[in-house]
């Protein structure tokens, strides 16, 4: 089995267990695929996860070491400064807790009873004391980035609203306008030389949290419900199941209709053999 993939999980992370949470992660899963949610979230197996992006990991921690910097020294980036924000990088004692992907920031919701959490990547302060989020996103390409407009790119955003919405649950002020810091790794060098120049651009974004309420109570529904619910038609796992099986249906025991008839036991009929081996399907999955 892969190191990466258990599918069995330990029910206590399951809904309804005393370690569920409600991360954004599943909410947005929940978005994509009401059915592979609740597969996950209720029954404990999970879609098999992606290989980690180590290097997209990479420059997170040295974003953040970076910005760290003036964190400390209440100065503005010169990335603030290019783009005109006037902010800081936020400091408050639990902003460690804040960034860490293991812990982040928790609400209880009340009309739910979910405690949702969520780890930004950063968070800026501008003058009138408002919160903004700020999130790291690295890749490449051969345009510089400066927009959002992709079909992917409506998860990027909801993530940040997300962290938005938490943010307010918690009581603080918080910007509309979130920015996404991208970082873009040039191809357009004569040789590596064992190192990766990246064109970094800020992107503002502005977030509407009207949708998160109503999303949670219908989260709320399907876990509660008892039925799986119907497979996103774009979903490409379900798409891999459905078409899994109908391919393993003429590998599976076929099972006799007939009814079952009585029959008088005959003594001079030798008892059957019980070691006599049936139909296995040991080798089928």
């Amino acid at each position: 089995m892969s190191q990466y993939y258990k599918p069995n999980r330990n029910p206590g992370w399951n809904y309804g267990g005393d370690r569920w949470r409600l991360s954004r992660s599943k909410i947005a899963l929940f978005t994509d695929c009401q059915r592979c949610f609740y597969i996950d979230n209720k029954l404990g197996t999970a879609r098999p996860p992606g290989f980690p992006f180590n290097l997209n990991s990479a420059v997170d921690a040295l974003f953040k070491k970076e910005f760290d910097i003036h964190r400390t020294a209440a100065t503005a980036h010169p990335l603030m400064k290019t783009y005109g924000v006037d902010a800081v990088p936020f400091q408050h004692p639990d902003i460690d807790l804040c960034l860490d992907n293991f812990k982040g920031i928790e609400y209880k919701h009340g009309p739910t009873g979910f405690t949702v959490s969520g780890a930004v990547d950063d968070l800026w302060v501008n003058p009138k004391g408002e919160l903004i989020v700020v999130d790291y996103k690295s890749t490449s390409k051969d345009a510089k980035i400066e927009t959002l407009d992709e079909p992917w790119h409506d998860g990027y955003k909801e993530q940040m609203e997300i962290y938005q919405w938490l943010l307010r649950q918690r009581g603080f002020t918080v910007s509309d306008t979130g920015y996404f810091v991208y970082a873009n790794a040039s191809k357009d060098k004569e040789a590596f030389d064992g190192k990766l120049e990246f064109d970094v651009t800020l992107i503002p974004y502005t977030g509407r949290a009207d949708w998160i309420d109503a999303t949670l109570l219908e989260i709320k529904a399907a876990l509660d419900s008892g039925k799986l619910p119907a497979a996103s038609p774009d979903c490409d796992y379900c798409r891999y199941r459905e078409a899994v099986g109908k391919a393993l249906l003429p590998f599976m025991p076929k099972l006799s209709t007939a009814a079952p008839t009585a029959k008088k036991a005959d003594k001079k009929t030798p008892a059957a053999d019980t070691n006599e081996e049936g139909p296995s399907t040991e080798q089928l999955f």
